[in-house]
């Protein structure tokens, strides 16, 4: 008999936190500072309103277990932002609290699909829907997102992959790893196609973690308040993003029922028991303060500074072209030409079948800028393996200081000249996947 088991090859990662390690490493070797731009972590401190009421609930006592679905306060509070932001009537018995946004993925596979049941994903998108797919023996059907459009897709493009199997379609916006951008009219299309098309017990599953982050005036729009689509939709956010607390591990999913999320309730049981109460009121609290909103403006408005000046100085650098997003807090540079330039793409065409199943043109400048660049970024690959190949993208977290960014656009700019160092990098083979 094996160790493992089979199921367990068939699940991916996010390999954010695999660079963690590398970046370790080379900092040891080398005795540089890395600069990090993998981690899709907001670099500003939690708002202290929110810090004193963890501290005031840790000091009342609130340390043991508590409801599996999370405290009647919290979901009450959940229940009314979600419903007046997005114009919908919600009860707290809809809501489920979970550890952060990613436990919903996961379980909404296993709540409500078979083996051999579709599942509907954006790529490039967040690495988790790819991965519990394939763990779960359902079908993955990548929806490829459209650079010239935004990184947006439209109905067509969703209504080609829908068929009588669909059980799960993910949708992400703002996006990760695009920074892309729906508009109302194009989610009321959607909306559209989905409730023609899709099977009466589909559901839409609407990842909306990043909906506060929004630039140029942008607006957040929810396709659960297309009319119909409440009832058909799973709304999932989290405090991660917004109030700059991802270690506060508190998200949320409201489900069309009480009976869907009574199910979700039971794999929160099953997986965990319950999140920590303290943080529970501490995420109360900062959903409902005043305080919450100039927090949040004040880390909005430094991302578009950011947002605005690395993009300029990307573009700048030969061989690459980045869009501006409307959301997010991450640019998605295209570096073909870089990667053409540099001699990626040759190396990578040299590789053995073996290593070439496992790497990218891409992978391999993401690799070199890290260990011999100090720079850390995520490659294409990260964000959705099937389909990837020939599309050569990195993917660049503004989450760090705009210091730090110039000094990383000075570093990848360096790295995309040094022809002899990423030649030199391949043939030793060390890292290349």
């Amino acid at each position: 008999m094996a160790l493992f088991s089979d199921r367990l090859g068939l699940i991916g990662t996010e390999n954010a936190f695999k660079i963690g390690p590398y970046i370790r490493e080379d900092e040891t070797a080398s005795g540089r500072p890395v600069i990090r731009c993998n981690l899709g972590e907001p670099d500003f401190p939690l708002p202290k309103h929110i810090r004193d009421e963890v501290h005031r609930q840790i000091e009342a006592g609130k340390t043991h277990y508590c409801d599996p679905q999370g405290i009647i306060p919290l979901r009450e509070a959940i229940a009314k932002d979600v419903g007046e932001r997005r114009g919908l009537k919600i009860s707290p018995d809809q809501v489920v609290v979970t550890a952060g946004a990613k436990p919903p993925i996961g379980f909404a596979q296993q709540v409500y699909c078979n083996p051999g049941d579709e599942v509907i994903y954006p790529s490039p998108g967040y690495p988790v829907y790819e991965s519990f797919t394939t763990y779960l023996g359902s079908k993955p059907v990548p929806l490829h997102l459209d650079e010239a459009r935004g990184f947006t897709f439209d109905a067509s493009d969703l209504a080609a992959l829908i068929t009588p199997r669909t059980k799960l379609v993910f949708m992400n916006f703002p996006s990760n790893p695009t920074g892309g951008v729906a508009t109302k009219q194009q989610l009321e299309e959607m909306a559209r196609v989905f409730l023609a098309k899709a099977p009466a017990d589909a559901r839409m599953f609407s990842d909306e973690v990043y909906e506060t982050i929004l630039f140029d005036g942008a607006l957040h729009h929810s396709i659960a308040s297309v009319p119909g689509m409440q009832k058909r939709t799973i709304i999932v956010s989290a405090v991660s993003k917004t109030y700059s607390w991802t270690g506060g591990r508190v998200g949320w999913a409201v489900l069309p029922t009480a009976e869907e999320a009574d199910a979700f309730r039971n794999m929160n049981i099953n997986y965990y028991s319950c999140l920590s109460e303290y943080n529970e009121w501490g995420a109360k609290v900062a959903i409902e303060a005043p305080e919450s909103r100039t927090a949040i403006q004040e880390m909005v408005t430094a991302f578009q500074t950011r947002r605005d000046a690395t993009v300029k100085a990307l573009n700048e650098i030969p061989g690459v072209a980045c869009r501006s997003p409307k959301g997010a807090f991450y640019l998605f540079p295209n570096i073909s030409g870089v990667c053409e330039r540099v001699g990626a793409v040759k190396a990578f065409d040299a590789l053995p079948e073996t290593l070439r199943s496992k790497t990218s043109p891409a992978t391999l400048f993401q690799l070199f800028l890290l260990f011999r660049h100090g720079l850390a970024t995520m490659d294409r690959r990260s964000f959705g393996r099937i389909g990837s190949e020939g599309k050569h993208y990195l993917r660049f977290s503004i989450a760090t200081s705009l210091e730090d960014l110039k000094e990383a656009v000075v570093r990848f700019s360096r790295a995309a000249d040094d022809n002899a160092g990423l030649a030199d990098y391949v043939a030793k083979g060390e890292r290349l996947f």
